[in-house]
């Protein structure tokens, strides 16, 4: 449906924008702005900066502080799959960009409207020079300004303040003029408490499930970190002939040789045998639509930049209609284990109750078979498998094979993973924890959707 709005020329130049957006969107906001108490962003900060410049990739390291890009703001959790780190020294020589609980970064291109809450889990992070992060005064109440900003009413303003260059672009005018509503003190009293809910059960979550994978280290018997890396070694020609993959990682002694270790020791079967593995669907971009534009009945559909601290994005960046839903039968469903196998390949999540969705052509869905009852497999214990590097990881990397420029592992392949058979109290225990871990991943997205439609239903967007 087409819609116009008439604008006063020097209206348009004392702003300088010209994108209809900035006014159609605009005149929407300052209708509903006009019936609340409201501030702007910028008094409840301490600062609003721009991440670090300077810092190049050299500089990264495998720990001290986390250092975060795009590609770990995940809305509500920090996302730990790429995440790299810095030094001491260098967090000290930009601590004007220190965020810490409670403190809130920005994606100011690409995606934008990507909002990250700093959560316990690290006492401080610093951030990349594509995120603007904003640190708040003792007195705010964090939980809340959060909430709003993952309403429609402050995306809203978000893609109304965007710049078009060669992509999206935010500034930090554009973060400081961002309005927060003053809802009334028992709803943000209210919203502020289900925020704080939900940020127990993330972390305990992700704690449970490293006791998990601590279980699985420990009861195995097997010291991996004992596994030589052997920086040069050769193959014989009946090896290759046998495996038809002429690959260097197939056969790099670390990977093979820490298979060879889990089966001196324990008893493997081919994943093959115990579980169905059905890849997902590419649905074609002209499919997609934002959360802004999507309808209420707009599915989320699940790329591998979805998947985040083992589970699915409650907001990925885009949805699917329904009907597209209906049509690929994907089958998708609460225990289904997710790995990915294109692109950021070996990354592993599991579906909880309230996730419904459509995975992309990138990740493969695995559903154990009844076969795997004999084993006394379940699909959490798969899971912590199929996350551990050692298990999941390196069988991943000898079997990829690069297709033009883009890392690929085919699901006749990933069929060839070889699953260690663990005593039945380990499995057991291991899956008591997954199952609690993701129960509890439930019930902080259920936590979120409730926050968010508190929010949404107050202005009726």
């Amino acid at each position: 449906m087409l819609k116009t709005v008439t604008v006063n020329i020097d209206r348009v130049k004392q702003s300088n924008r010209f994108e209809p957006d900035f006014w159609v969107i605009g005149d929407f906001i300052d209708n509903v702005l006009s019936h609340h108490k409201h501030k702007r962003i910028a008094e409840y900060s301490k600062f609003i900066k721009k991440g670090i410049f300077d810092l190049k990739a050299e500089r990264y390291q495998t720990d001290g502080i986390p250092f975060l890009r795009i590609s770990n703001l995940k809305y509500f959790e920090l996302g730990t799959e790429d995440l790299v780190y810095i030094s001491e020294e260098d967090n000290k020589a930009n601590s004007k960009t220190i965020l810490r609980h409670g403190d809130i970064a920005f994606s100011k291109i690409g995606t934008l409207g990507k909002i990250l809450r700093i959560g316990k889990r690290f006492p401080e992070v610093n951030i990349s020079q594509n995120l603007i992060g904003v640190g708040f005064k003792k007195e705010t109440n964090k939980n809340y300004i959060f909430a709003y900003l993952l309403s429609k009413l402050a995306l809203l303003q978000i893609k109304k303040n965007k710049k078009k260059q060669l992509q999206d672009k935010l500034n930090l005018d554009d973060i400081r003029d961002i309005e927060v509503v003053e809802l009334p003190e028992e709803k943000i009293k209210k919203i502020s408490e289900l925020v704080e809910k939900a940020e127990e059960k993330a972390e305990k979550s992700l704690s449970i499930l490293e006791q998990a994978q601590a279980i699985f280290y420990q009861k195995s018997g097997i010291d991996f970190s004992k596994i030589q890396k052997e920086k040069t070694f050769s193959v014989n020609l009946s090896d290759f002939a046998e495996y038809d993959l002429w690959t260097p990682a197939f056969s790099y002694p670390l990977y093979v040789n820490t298979l060879k270790a889990i089966q001196k020791k324990w008893q493997t079967i081919p994943l093959s045998e115990i579980a169905t593995v059905k890849k997902g669907n590419e649905v074609g971009s002209d499919n997609y639509n934002k959360y802004l534009d999507k309808k209420d009945s707009d599915i989320p559909f699940i790329r591998t930049s979805d998947l985040v601290n083992y589970e699915v994005d409650q907001f990925p960046d885009f949805y699917i209609p329904e009907e597209i839903y209906q049509e690929l039968m994907q089958d998708v469903k609460a225990g289904d284990v997710l790995f990915t196998k294109d692109g950021k390949i070996g990354m592993s999540a599991m579906i909880t109750k309230n996730d419904k969705a459509i995975i992309a052509s990138g990740m493969v869905r695995l559903r154990l078979k009844a076969e795997a009852k004999k084993y006394n497999l379940s699909s959490e214990y798969l899971f912590i498998v199929l996350s551990l590097k050692e298990t999941g990881l390196y069988p991943a990397i000898r079997r990829t094979v690069v297709a033009s420029t883009i890392p690929h592992l085919r699901e006749e392949r990933l069929k060839e993973f070889e699953i260690p058979i663990l005593d039945k109290t380990s499995m057991d225990e291991i899956t008591k924890l997954v199952k609690e871990a993701f129960e509890l991943k439930d019930e902080k997205k259920k936590l979120i959707k409730e926050v968010r439609e508190e929010i949404d239903s107050y202005f009726d967007i």
